[in-house]
């Protein structure tokens, strides 16, 4: 799931940026000349919809920009304190394949499990393949 966030967000991100400049660039073209006849209609409607865009985009980037302005001191202070400890972890571990998932137990401590010598990967099924029973959602 916070995966597929990530990638809505840099999406949406990617999109405002290139929008924006789009419709920078469109907005530094010289208004007096008359635009051709066969390509005006074409670049009206892409600046209105560039436009439109960017008018409904800006409220969500500037939204983002004020989470990111609130969660900073605490990803700071996150890797202030836990910095060293993933750094000496990093150091330990030479291949992170060679151990299973981290599991929670009941008391709250995380483990990670190394696996056996012999013992394969599991594969985590991919959340666009169908459903496993044959059953499917309509949307």
């Amino acid at each position: 799931m916070r995966r597929i966030a990530a990638l809505i967000l840099s999406t949406v991100l990617v999109a405002g940026s290139g929008a924006g400049l789009a419709v920078a660039q469109v907005e530094e073209a010289p208004e007096t000349e008359a635009p051709a006849e066969e390509d005006g209609l074409m670049k009206r409607g892409a600046e209105m919809f560039l436009r439109g865009l960017m008018d409904e985009l800006d409220p969500a980037l500037r939204g983002l920009e004020d989470l990111a302005g609130e969660m900073q001191p605490a990803l700071r202070s996150f890797a202030e304190e836990m910095g060293p400890a993933l750094h000496e972890l990093m150091g330990k571990v030479r291949d992170w394949s060679d151990y299973h998932p981290p599991e929670m137990l009941p008391n709250g401590d995380i483990i990670l499990r190394k696996r056996l010598p012999g013992e394969e990967e599991e594969e985590a099924p991919s959340p666009f393949d169908s459903p496993s029973d044959g059953s499917e959602i309509e949307l």
